[in-house]
């Protein structure tokens, strides 16, 4: 959040975690360290992304280190209800589609922040009530997800509705006063208008295991068991000097319930312990195979909306941190896949000596379905890749991330992007993409 909360950090306190993860996490991507926080995420399916805003695209300096870096982007503002819908019925997705054609144009996913939140409404907004205040709320998600779909990696469908103390209850909002189901009544909307986007409840102050993230872990239960769509859970982790000990006991039993986990607006106090801090986050969402990515929410230090606190990986002059060489380390360290990155049962074809192969994993429903496709190099190391993948007739793709492709139905040609395209021998990367109809079923084809 860009908003500044008083006793935003009150629940951070407690010694620092020395060691999250247990010594010797098997290696699961590449074999050799990636250089880059995309590409060496990209390793084990995942995204490490990066809050940004459109005005951002004409800062060079700026973006060439976001170009380099990230494989997925958030709208730091540029998404939220009273940027995208200012006035009642009138939309305006100018500066979002600008974000959203940057990140297509480089292969990376986007992020969807946020649908609905007690904070940064329109002002015509904050003067309904009742049933006109969530008849508007549930039109803004549709409107607002279809205009976007097949185009969303996650959306943050709702942000910050549970309150902050030893309640772990609901936080008072004209959005809560509408009575109690409006979470799923938001969440439902969501799936409709855009079934192919990853569904998140995404909150802060919920970085281990406390009243307001358990109240948080029963809201999902009960969703999970009553079928309400819900695909993952976002801790913010704006964190201050020390992190809770139970961080990534947290982010397991999330992951328990079946939902993803993404760390979604990370950020660290600068001091003695930024950089063991980062470490740490980053390993614990790499030892738990549900959480599948991790955002910063800036890029560098002056940019922040914690004045002062200095808490990104990047100074002011675009200089890498010590922290940002304790992600890149920890994010190379590997650890277990994502879930829907390609099994050994996946199909492909098998590696050829010095060339690449390609196997893909789908996750489908009723009408479209997301594709992640696996290029393993073979005897010799890649230098840019190339896969065929042919789309059934009928069908579709609408969006790519960590691939750039060509034409979009029939024979699909995907390459790779700035960031994936070295891949060391007997290493792999992976890129995605989603279409309409049902998806493909033969074996695409590689070559290097």
């Amino acid at each position: 959040m860009r908003i500044p909360r008083n006793g935003r950090f009150a629940l951070l306190s407690g010694a620092l975690a020395a060691v999250l993860v247990a010594a010797g996490i098997a290696i699961t991507g590449s074999a050799e360290a990636a250089t880059t926080l995309g590409a060496s995420a990209a390793q084990t399916g995942r995204y490490f992304g990066v809050a940004t805003s459109a005005f951002r695209l004409s800062d060079t300096n700026y973006m060439t280190i976001l170009n380099r870096e990230f494989n997925s982007i958030v709208a730091e503002n540029d998404m939220k209800w009273d940027a995208t819908e200012p006035q009642q019925g009138r939309f305006n997705y100018t500066n979002g589609d600008r974000l959203v054609s940057h990140a297509q144009s480089r292969g990376m996913t986007v992020r969807g922040h946020t649908l609905l939140w007690h904070a940064q409404q329109p002002s015509w907004a904050q003067g309904l009530s009742g049933s006109a205040l969530r008849n508007a709320a549930i039109n803004h998600v549709t409107q607002v997800a279809t205009h976007f779909r097949g185009k969303i990696h996650s959306w943050d469908v709702v942000n910050e509705a549970f309150a902050d103390g030893g309640s772990g209850g609901r936080r008072d909002s004209n959005l809560q006063r509408t009575g109690n189901d409006w979470i799923e009544a938001a969440f439902r909307a969501a799936r409709t208008a855009d079934p192919g986007a990853k569904l998140c409840y995404n909150d802060y102050n919920t970085d281990g295991i406390n009243a307001k993230s358990t109240g948080i872990y029963n809201m999902v239960r009960d969703f999970k068991s009553r079928g309400v769509p819900i695909d993952c859970v976002g801790l913010q982790s704006h964190l201050g000097t020390t992190l809770d000990s139970t961080y990534q006991q947290n982010i397991q039993r999330f992951a328990d319930l079946g939902v993803d986990v993404q760390i979604t607006e990370l950020d660290v106090q600068q001091g003695g312990n930024q950089a063991n801090i980062y470490a740490s986050v980053t390993r614990a969402c790499m030892a738990v195979a549900r959480c599948t990515g991790i955002t910063v929410w800036g890029l560098r230090d002056p940019e922040s909306w914690r004045t002062g606190a200095n808490p990104l990986l990047f100074d002011g002059n675009g200089n890498k941190k010590a922290a940002y060489t304790a992600v890149l380390n920890a994010l190379n360290a590997g650890g277990p896949t994502t879930p829907g990155s390609p099994s050994p049962s996946a199909s492909s074809q098998p590696p050829a000596p010095g060339g690449c192969s390609a196997g893909v994993t789908l996750n489908s429903w009723n009408g479209g379905y997301t594709a992640t496709i696996r290029v393993t190099a073979g005897s010799g190391a890649l230098n840019g890749w190339t896969v065929g993948v042919i789309i059934p007739s009928g069908g579709a793709v609408t969006s790519a991330w960590n691939a750039k492709n060509t034409g979009t139905t029939g024979q699909v040609t995907f390459r790779n992007v700035s960031y994936n395209g070295q891949v060391p021998a007997g290493g792999y990367t992976e890129f995605g993409f989603q279409g309409t109809g049902t998806g493909p079923t033969a074996t695409p084809s590689c070559t290097a």
